[in-house]
């Protein structure tokens, strides 16, 4: 059974940086999708970024500030945020899926973690 579970969320002032991590444990398809995406209230699900073998794509208002990587080794997922803003709000979900990026279909879904950015 594949599960998301996300960690890595804090409260933090604008400026700074931190570091999502998401554990996908029994995951097989080292080439296909995994993301991440953001629920802020008030607003629909965004996808903020996502990898795959062949490509990673990004919103473009993280460009430049969030890299998305991960370490096969640790069955890990990460979004490494850099100079936040508080509209980078929201709670951050991993998920993976059993097929490439460009499908856009996710079969597993982690439950979240949380990150404010305050002024």
């Amino acid at each position: 059974q594949v599960q998301p579970v996300e960690s890595g969320g804090d409260s933090v002032q604008a400026g700074r940086s931190l570091r999502l991590s998401c554990l996908v444990s029994g995951y097989i398809y080292t080439k296909f999708c995994l993301g991440w995406f953001r629920h802020a209230p008030g607003k629909e699900r965004e996808e903020i970024a996502v990898i795959d073998a062949d490509t990673t794509t990004y919103q473009d208002s993280v460009k430049g500030r969030f890299v998305i990587f991960k370490d096969y080794h640790k069955d890990t997922l990460y979004l490494q945020m850099s100079r936040l803003k508080p509209e980078d709000t929201g709670m951050y979900v991993c998920a993976a899926s059993r097929d490439y990026c460009w499908r856009r279909q996710f079969e597993y879904w982690g439950q979240g973690t949380q990150v404010t950015v305050s002024p």
